[in-house]
């Protein structure tokens, strides 16, 4: 069985044809419908895979095996020849082209659940394992970039998420964003990942409530009971106050609200005193996520104050899950493998890390539990468990 490759999300075209290098970026809905009415063409990038290519397109669209599909080429078209890393390219996906860097980068995939903008990067926090390092730059091109995108967006999608950064940080164009997300993807849940802080601002709360959508939530990390220590992993200090009265604030505005834990050396131990605190303070919260490490960004800088070995944490997981659903409460395991789960907690696991993002490590192979599994991030090679073991007799890990 091979292993599943990470997918490439950005790269440079091989090859560029009839586009100037100085035309302004632009994005674009990748078609494989010849037959697409005329009207629609002119908008469109038609993926060429064998045969004539149909006239009217606005671009057309080769993967390098195939390049010798745009030998027929209709005069003065456009044409893109990408890299066989983007052989995954399908109807109904959107792309970003940007001519003077040669750069192209694919923005949604219509057959993705785990479709994710980065809205900023640009943060008021600086985690002590922040994924997407925080850049203090000009990058509002971003939100013009998602703007253009979310039209062209199959609203039959059923999830898109957010992230930064910190899109709070927006201001005005957060909420122009989701207004737009609304008025064109009204069935499409929204996950928004931010740090909840400006949510402390009653204007700014009730500015976002004010959007109405039938499915939206608010993903927010809490990493500690003791303010200190929150404010410590988040290196922001007064973070963890203002992070609860935003909690507070969405949910006396009927706000939908995820709080999420990343499991760490610095947050493991006070896992059962935060379970208490959230079911004593916040059991009206929507959802609670534990989650995995992912070793990249900031935390391979801070690796060694960081990584514990998901075994030696079960007792403090497996007491934290455990109050929590004894409170009803929402809550879910992301980002770990099964094999070093205490077997009691495996129906609180999901397969949540996005699948461009995702694979599985030698020691899987022939796993019969891997297809529910949570895999690994890409990433993890550069550390993970020692305890890693596939199932592959019928009664492993009872």
């Amino acid at each position: 069985m091979g292993e599943p490759k990470m997918l490439e999300l950005a790269g440079r075209s091989l090859e560029m044809r009839g586009i100037p290098n100085d035309t302004p970026r632009f994005v674009i809905r990748i078609s494989q419908q010849p037959e697409r009415p005329r009207a629609l063409r002119a908008r469109e990038a038609f993926l060429a895979s064998a045969g004539a290519l149909p006239e009217g397109f606005g671009l057309y669209l080769a993967i390098k095996e195939r390049s010798a599909t745009l030998e027929t080429l209709p005069p003065g078209a456009k044409a893109i020849v990408l890299p066989e890393g983007f052989d995954y390219l399908a109807d109904g996906d959107v792309m970003r082209v940007s001519p003077k860097t040669n750069g192209v980068r694919i923005l949604y995939r219509r057959a993705s659940p785990h479709n994710h903008f980065l809205t900023t990067e640009r943060c008021n926090h600086y985690c002590l394992m922040c994924s997407q390092p925080p850049k203090n730059t000009d990058d509002s091109w971003i939100v013009e970039d998602i703007i253009a995108t979310i039209p062209l967006i199959d609203p039959a999608t059923r999830e898109i998420g957010f992230t930064g950064g910190e899109p709070t940080l927006l201001g005005d164009d957060f909420f122009r964003v989701l207004r737009l997300t609304k008025s064109y993807l009204p069935q499409t849940a929204i996950h928004i990942l931010s740090n909840g802080r400006l949510f402390s601002d009653e204007n700014f709360v009730r500015t976002y409530a004010e959007i109405q959508h039938r499915d939206m939530m608010i993903g927010i990390p809490i990493y500690s009971d003791v303010s200190d220590v929150h404010d410590f992993v988040v290196q922001s200090d007064g973070a963890f106050d203002e992070t609860i009265r935003g909690i507070l604030n969405l949910k006396r505005h009927g706000q939908k609200v995820e709080i999420r834990v990343v499991v760490h050396q610095q947050t493991y131990g006070r896992l059962p005193p935060l379970a208490e605190f959230i079911a004593r303070n916040l059991t009206f919260v929507d959802h609670v996520a534990l989650m995995g490490l992912e070793i990249t960004g900031f935390t391979r800088v801070n690796l060694e104050q960081l990584w514990i070995d998901p075994l030696d944490y079960q007792a403090q997981l497996y007491q934290t899950v455990t109050l929590l659903a004894d409170h009803r409460i929402n809550v879910s395991i992301y980002n770990h493998q099964l094999c070093v789960l205490d077997r009691r907690l495996w129906s609180f696991a999901r397969k949540s890390i996005s699948d461009w993002k995702n694979e599985y490590m030698p020691e899987c192979e022939g796993c019969r539990e891997r297809d529910n599994c949570g895999g690994f991030f890409s990433s993890a090679k550069l550390r993970y468990s020692k305890h890693i073991t596939a199932f592959v007799g019928e009664h492993d890990g009872e």
